[in-house]
């Protein structure tokens, strides 16, 4: 094996690391900004009339203490009479988390699309195939968004959330018939990530600059750009919650294995919204307990229906084939796990694209496989989501076997039966 070839994965590994690192460092960044902003615009009053603030055309106000230091914040209608000469500009920490993201995209998804992006029993596509998809939703994602913020629709908002929250579910349910279920979640939330720094690059600093540049021209700034670009930052916060669910989603296949996945991720997204509504008229002053109820009761609701059955038709068939000898039913369930999940779940895998076991899980010992068969019992068996876009072909008349063994205990034999 050539230098590059043993050293690789092992690299992609490391350059994987450091880009999600610095993708959540700057995701913090973007979030905690879009985040503030929405609460300072919120929590702002307005000065009394005829006072020397209201005169200089100041919208609002408030004082706050942090660090030991009292601040002063101050909003104009438009725009202050002089433009100052140190102006700070919110955008390089929604294009750094967007990249970062994008180029995490590539290294985890696009790198190792047919172990991570093609599911043969969703579509038999090629990895330039689910590579194209994936791309592909991130444009359409974006047009489309774009076009209906600019139609009358737009003139109403709730209306256009709910448009906006139809097509996302829609192209949920599109990705998840063409994509593996991880795959497809990961791009809506791509989806949603690149409207919301194109909603930056394209139309709020635009239209910030548009302001700026009026007054340095030495004219009055219109106003309408201030009014769009606030609109799109008021969808970049409630695109929030939603965002960073999908971020973590990949740890939880009981989501995105789920038969009706595009659905669980429209109720989820639902919740977050509500729940972001509800800090945002907080911020207002005005307490509405029924958003938080409501986008609990939902997250209830969808854990409740997705809920895994018992297998006792599964632990039945499978505890007649293999007999009542503890061994023997380990011998069988552990031949199992070396055919279709140590390729990538040892101490040097061989599956190419993989330089660690995922997750850190390694199965190539009896003792291993006691000390996680909870663990194996979930992701083979509860939800599927192992092997990885089923790659090695596990049948589902071994995952019973797998079920009946945990379910009798997850002994691994009389003697530790198996190969060491």
């Amino acid at each position: 094996m050539d230098l590059f070839g043993y050293l690789g994965p092992y690299g992609l590994e490391w350059l994987n690391m450091l880009v999600r690192w610095l993708h959540i460092i700057t995701g913090i960044a973007w979030i905690g900004a879009s985040f503030y902003f929405v609460w300072l615009d919120n929590s702002i009053r307005p000065p009394a009339p005829g006072s020397e603030l209201a005169k200089k055309g100041v919208a609002g106000e408030l004082w706050a203490v942090h660090g030991g230091g009292f601040y002063n914040p101050q909003k104009y209608l438009v725009a202050p009479a002089e433009l100052p000469k140190e102006l700070h500009w919110f955008k390089w920490e929604a294009y750094s988390t967007w990249i970062s993201g994008f180029a995490l995209l590539v290294i985890v998804y696009y790198l190792n699309a047919q172990a991570m992006m093609v599911d043969r029993s969703v579509a038999d596509l090629s990895s330039w195939q689910a590579v194209g998809i994936g791309l592909g939703s991130l444009v359409v994602g974006w047009v489309v968004y774009d076009l209906l913020c600019r139609s009358p629709l737009g003139k109403h908002e709730l209306a256009l959330g709910l448009v906006v929250f139809a097509f996302l579910v829609a192209s949920s349910y599109v990705l998840t018939q063409l994509l593996s279920g991880r795959a497809a979640y990961l791009h809506v939330g791509a989806m949603i990530g690149t409207m919301m720094v194109a909603n930056v690059a394209m139309l709020i600093i635009p239209g910030q600059r548009k302001m700026v540049n009026a007054m340095m021209a030495g004219q009055k700034p219109d106003p309408v750009h201030g009014i769009k670009a606030k609109q799109r930052s008021v969808h970049n916060n409630y695109f929030t919650l939603p965002v960073l669910f999908i971020m973590i989603s990949n740890h939880y296949a009981m989501t995105y294995r789920h038969e009706y996945s595009w659905a669980v991720l429209g109720v989820i997204m639902a919740a977050g919204v509500l729940i972001r509504h509800f800090f945002n008229l907080r911020h207002k002053g005005r307490v509405e307990w029924r958003y938080p109820i409501a986008g609990v009761s939902l997250l209830l609701g969808v854990a409740v229906a997705i809920a895994p059955k018992a297998p006792v038709q599964a632990q039945a068939a499978a505890g007649a084939a293999q007999g009542p000898d503890e061994a023997a039913r380990f011998a069988q369930v552990r031949t199992i796990i070396d055919q279709r999940c140590v390729s990538c779940h040892a101490q040097q895998p061989t599956q190419p694209g993989f330089a660690t076991a995922p997750s850190g899980i390694m199965l190539h010992t009896p003792e291993l496989l006691k000390q996680n068969a909870m663990a194996i019992y979930q992701q083979t068996v509860q939800t599927k989501a192992m092997p990885l876009a089923n790659l090695t072909n596990m049948t589902d008349a071994e995952r019973a076997q797998v079920a009946a063994w945990f379910e009798a205990g997850a002994k691994t034999g009389n003697n530790g039966a198996g190969k060491n």
